[in-house]
């Protein structure tokens, strides 16, 4: 019997393996076949060798995002690594002539993992590293949550608002974890039976995902679509972190105090009060000033224009990593605290995006594809829903990735009609938006499966309050978005 029970794992774990391969193998083909289609299947006016492997790429890499038959990092990695050996000027000889079309610089596909967005995002996670280390994001959360007294729905509002400001500078998933950590000795004063562990648990993923929203470095979605909508050879649209944060920190504001009443109203309170104490590790030494200084030195930078200062976004996420590494308050072990698969994955998307335009792929599929007579609203609302749809069960960064490149090639397309909507930000902004509100399973967020783990929810309560507050924040999201798009806020 011991041995029986002992080989069902194995059994369960060798079929689960066989069904990636098969899935694998499967994409392999597809990816081949597209790959070795004629030309004039893709109805592609003058489409080249070149830009037919850039669809082949594209296929593969979609459909091995969709199915994660092997980690989304390492698609990434393989994107970049095939467009290396078949599409560059260095490729291999055999896929190099006269007559294929324009290859690209590998350098360029390689820089794809050290594009400036690269950095805007690792300043985001050795911000997080250095407050853990020393202890800034227990004391602000110490002294954060002591306004909202003890009474339980004031002390649920603490949190949400506390978790969603967190998540706007540190990553959603460290937050995730940091805040549920925080609420180990809450827990304690509640009744088992009652729901208000439940909704405490519930409102750390629900806030870490809609707070991201609230900053460009707060979530991966964020930052590629802020790729395109700044790419000086593209829309060139000269998006800040002040512009960004000047409409959607207002608007995160507002979804918490909903995602509030909505808990609230799920999972009611049994107990009235709660006792509140938030323990941790506080440095009392001089790094602990230099990274509160270096805190609000970088975030003032961020947030104040750079026709004031002269700097940019990108540039000022420099300083924290250089301030932090140079006094030691980082070191080489702690680097490898950050997410590196989250950052090739992102790098991935940019190499799409760089084959599609740099191969001139992007502009023959403008000429022969009538993008123009498409409904700018359909577009805003199918795209918006495809992505929420995906997200859910996918990375919202490989939705992002996979979206975003072709959207920006649509948009372009679609030339002034989109001028109803805003223009171009409007669409892809509003993938940013859906990503972060698709969350009601516990597979669709890092946060959501931190909260699931703790045993203390269950998949119908994540179900219920995910996909309620979700879909609210969807549609309020994509009208303030609207509004702002009409009034050119953002170009």
């Amino acid at each position: 019997m011991t041995e029986e029970k002992n080989s069902s794992p194995n059994v369960m774990t060798n079929h689960f393996e066989m069904k990636k391969l098969v899935e694998f193998i499967v994409i392999v083909a597809a990816t081949i076949l597209v790959w070795n289609l004629p030309s004039s299947c893709f109805g592609i006016d003058g489409l080249t060798v070149v830009q037919q492997r850039v669809i082949a790429i594209f296929v593969f890499a979609m459909l091995s995002w969709l199915t994660e038959c092997i980690p989304s990092w390492a698609t990434s990695l393989g994107i970049m690594t095939i467009m290396c050996v078949t599409v560059s000027k260095t490729s291999f000889a055999c896929f190099q002539g006269d007559n294929v079309g324009t290859l690209l610089k590998a350098k360029d596909i390689m820089a794809s993992f050290a594009d400036p967005i690269i950095m805007l995002f690792l300043a985001g996670f050795i911000l997080a590293i250095a407050a853990s280390k020393s202890g800034l994001d227990t004391l602000l959360a110490r002294n954060l949550i002591k306004p909202f007294g003890h009474k339980s729905e004031n002390v649920l509002l603490g949190f949400l608002l506390i978790t969603g400001l967190f998540s706007m500078f540190i990553s959603n998933t460290a937050t995730a974890a940091l805040m549920l950590t925080f609420l180990t000795p809450v827990f304690a004063a509640l009744p088992a039976n009652g729901k208000g562990r439940i909704a405490l648990t519930m409102s750390i993923p629900i806030a870490a995902n809609l707070g991201g929203m609230g900053t460009p470095i707060g979530t991966p979605p964020n930052m590629i679509a802020l790729k395109y909508l700044n790419d000086p050879e593209g829309l060139n649209l000269g998006i800040d972190f002040g512009h960004w944060m000047a409409f959607m920190f207002p608007l995160v504001i507002v979804l918490l105090l909903l995602s509030w009443r909505i808990i609230l109203h799920f999972f009611p309170f049994t107990k009235k009060t709660i006792e509140l104490d938030i323990n941790g590790y506080v440095h009392k030494g001089w790094r602990m000033w230099v990274v509160v200084g270096t805190f609000i030195l970088t975030i003032l930078l961020w947030v104040i224009p750079k026709d004031v200062t002269g700097i940019d976004s990108n540039t000022v996420a420099m300083i924290p990593m250089g301030i932090f590494a140079v006094t030691g308050v980082i070191n080489a072990k702690d680097m490898q605290e950050i997410n590196w698969s989250v950052i090739w994955m992102v790098a991935g998307g940019f190499a799409l995006g760089l084959g599609m335009n740099g191969t001139g792929l992007a502009d023959a599929a403008i000429e022969s594809i009538p993008f123009g007579s498409w409904s700018p609203i359909v577009i805003l609302l199918i795209s918006g829903l495809i992505c929420y749809f995906l997200s859910n069960f996918i990375s919202n960064t490989a939705t992002a990735a996979l979206l975003v490149p072709i959207l920006a090639v649509v948009c372009r397309g679609m030339g002034d009609k989109l001028g109803i909507l805003g223009g171009t930000s409007t669409i892809l902004i509003g993938i940013a938006i859906a990503a972060s509100t698709a969350m009601c399973l516990p597979i669709s967020t890092p946060p959501n499966a931190i909260a699931y783990s703790t045993g203390l929810i269950k998949q119908k309560d994540m179900l219920k309050a995910g996909l309620t507050i979700g879909l609210l924040s969807l549609v309020i999201g994509y009208v303030v978005l609207y509004f702002i798009g009409i009034s050119h806020f953002l170009g």
